[in-house]
């Protein structure tokens, strides 16, 4: 679903449309992310290096609490 920002929105399929998740955004140069509750809210935004860290960080482990 595409909103004001222009992004065009898609949440994890196994959500199964719940909005209690992370939706993102994804294009060539730029990756966001929201929380699907509360897309008003704002989002984050990260250039491919940053999103790739990202995504290791939670793979890793090293982001868990």
């Amino acid at each position: 679903m595409s909103d004001a920002t222009g992004y065009k929105w898609r949440k994890a399929s196994r959500s199964q449309g719940a909005n209690n998740c992370a939706e993102v955004a994804l294009s060539r140069s730029t990756k966001a992310i929201r929380d699907s509750k509360a897309p008003e809210a704002g989002h984050l935004t990260a250039n491919t290096a940053q999103w790739s860290a990202f995504l290791n960080a939670l793979k890793s482990g090293a982001l868990d609490g």
